[in-house]
């Protein structure tokens, strides 16, 4: 059995079955480069109709990359699958405190899940930087209450959280809501590699100067 080896060659083919899913969808090219990455990790061509890009949001993340800004997770699987390596050509750093025994302490005492108060904890950092929700639909409704109390504003909320309970409803807060541009999927999918997939496609946009 003949198949292909080449990390390059597989994604490149990758993109070209990809791209006659996005015929039709007017996307920027940039827009293109995101959808792109998202079905290829999530290996399911049906995100090209739930991917919702706010027409800010590029610019944003590109603006905010190259000053270095900083992202920060809700999950570790957000976190491991972004590039790291190449965002710190940029000056930037992949941050996540989920695993924090503070964190699990401080959301047990009061009665919120551990990603919510890993968002409080994060707290003033996240104005000017990137926030990237993959898993916790909590964690995007407590970023919408931070901005609704506060003046703090990511430059970007990449906003993916998965699953059945909330995801829906946090997602659709966020583009009903949101002061801020946004990346999300509607409806329950998403997940820790989409939102992944999405910062490496904004990041890979881009050369280090």
């Amino acid at each position: 059995m003949k198949f292909i080896t080449d990390p390059v060659e597989i994604e490149r083919n990758s993109m070209r079955i990809i791209a006659p899913y996005l015929e039709g969808k007017y996307l920027t090219p940039e827009e293109i480069k995101v959808y792109s990455r998202v079905i290829h990790a999530a290996g399911d061509p049906d995100y090209a109709n739930v991917i919702s890009i706010h027409q800010e949001a590029i610019q944003a993340a590109h603006s905010a990359i190259r000053t270095g800004c900083d992202i920060f997770c809700d999950v570790e699987m957000v976190r491991t699958g972004i590039n790291k390596k190449r965002l710190a050509e940029f000056g930037g750093k992949v941050h996540c405190m989920i695993a924090d025994e503070k964190i699990a302490r401080k959301a047990k005492a009061e009665g919120v899940t551990r990603s919510m108060m890993a968002i409080r904890e994060f707290g003033s950092r996240l104005d000017g930087a990137i926030l990237a929700i993959g898993n916790a639909p909590t964690a995007l409704f407590e970023i919408l209450h931070i901005m609704e109390q506060t003046d703090i504003r990511p430059k970007l909320i990449v906003g993916v959280p998965v699953g059945f309970v909330g995801a829906k409803e946090s997602k659709d807060a966020l583009a009903a809501e949101s002061p801020v541009p946004y990346i999300t999927v509607l409806g329950n999918k998403g997940g820790s590699p989409i939102a992944a997939a999405t910062i490496n496609a904004l990041v890979y946009m881009l050369e280090p100067q």
